[in-house]
């Protein structure tokens, strides 16, 4: 079928048949009633459904890289040991030699 064709024929029975100008009895009775009855959203019931649900998944990423990290930890030497390298650079400034006038 064409669908202009089709299109005229809609509108034109759209327009032999126009919308009444009334409004059902109790209409607005009828809606405010409804919005009453409307639960009211909760942010905070929303926010702890969405982290329960993201616990599931990050305890098993935690388990997967502790895995792969109790894994690796045997195999790896003590020049590639990260945390000796960690220490070795967080306590750095602390074996500096400072001079005696600093302001600390």
């Amino acid at each position: 079928m064409n669908l202009a064709q089709l299109e005229r024929k809609l509108i034109a029975t759209a327009r032999a048949n126009p919308p009444s100008e009334g409004v059902p009895y109790a209409f607005e009775k009828r809606i405010l009633a409804r919005l009453a009855t409307r639960p009211v959203v909760d942010g905070w019931a929303l926010w702890a459904r969405a982290l329960w649900r993201a616990a599931a998944p990050c305890v098993a990423i935690m388990l997967l890289l502790g895995a792969w990290s109790f894994a690796t930890s045997h195999s790896s030497t003590s020049a590639n040991d990260l945390s000796q390298d960690l220490e070795k650079t967080l306590l750095a400034a602390v074996d500096q030699d400072q001079p005696a006038d600093s302001a600390w």
